[in-house]
């Protein structure tokens, strides 16, 4: 059984008329009636009762109708989804990222993305875990943005910017000279060092280069409520620079000399050719960022 035969079926149900029927199809009465009579030998049904003057459906035929009517309607929808996704213009692609993203970069890559590809769905997920690596090579994301490139044969990736790593404290606080000094007797709010993530290996890094056993008062993965605390004079911390567009009050970002990256990685040899424009976007938007 073809989607061919299927359309004959179809069309000859409505017309209840071979020669009118082949007329619309572009094939000769014969053929029409060949290629109807293959569909019932195949299905083994009989789809019509026909003599020289009459046409009707069967009762099966008239159930066959209904559905595939239905079914073939749906299909044509399928077939023109994927003609678009071929040509990377809509589709679904899901996407995850670090929180340290979610108030600059990643509303502006959005807001593009939304722009230059309206009907594309975007599903954003932040993995607490980081785990981008097996997330792609699972196929349960489609673009990873993460503060370490992927190293996997099986996956690209681009850099998009390097942006510093701050101390933040409260506004009024005596570090707000930018002269860093008696950290040792700060209390710190920060994600927890024990963590596998790139962040917190970045943070132990920096406690380590200063020989700083930091007095943690309160560990938290989300950069949001870190600075929110912060803010409320219950600690100080070490944060990316982008987190200034959180625009929370009573708070003082310090640069520091250490600095972050941010990663686009995806799938190498993806089909999904939306995958493509998506990743020249981001570092469209990357290239703004100093």
């Amino acid at each position: 059984m073809t989607i061919q035969q299927i359309k004959y079926f179809l069309e000859l149900s409505k017309e209840l008329h071979f020669w009118k029927t082949a007329e619309k199809v572009y094939l000769s009465q014969s053929s029409l009636s060949r290629q109807i009579q293959s569909l019932e030998d195949e299905l083994n049904i009989k789809l019509f009762d026909r003599d020289k003057r009459n046409v009707k459906l069967t009762n099966a035929g008239k159930f066959l109708q209904a559905q595939l009517t239905t079914k073939m309607r749906e299909l044509d929808q399928i077939i023109s989804h994927a003609k678009k996704i071929d040509s990377g213009n809509i589709g679904a692609l899901s996407i995850t990222y670090p929180g340290s993203i979610i108030y600059d970069y990643l509303p502006q890559f959005i807001e593009k993305v939304n722009h230059k590809l309206p009907e594309l769905k975007v599903e954003l997920a932040e993995p607490m875990d980081e785990n981008h690596e097996r997330l792609l090579l699972d196929y349960k994301t489609d673009l990873a943005f993460s503060r370490d490139k992927i190293n996997n044969a099986n996956i690209e990736f681009k850099k998009l910017y390097s942006e510093p790593i701050c101390l933040v404290v409260p506004k009024g606080h005596r570090l707000c000279n930018d002269v860093i000094n008696g950290l040792e007797n700060e209390k710190f709010i920060i994600s927890g060092l024990h963590l596998s993530t790139f962040f917190s290996s970045i943070l132990r890094e920096w406690f380590s280069k200063h020989s700083l056993d930091p007095k943690i008062a309160i560990e938290s993965d989300y950069g949001g409520m870190i600075l929110s605390l912060v803010s409320k004079g219950l600690g100080i911390t070490v944060l990316p620079n982008s987190f200034q567009s959180a625009q929370i009050e009573n708070v003082h970002f310090i640069e520091l000399e250490e600095t972050i990256d941010l990663f686009i990685n995806w799938r190498k040899n993806e089909l999904n050719k939306v995958v493509e424009k998506v990743v020249a976007i981001a570092e469209d938007i990357g290239s703004t960022i100093h």
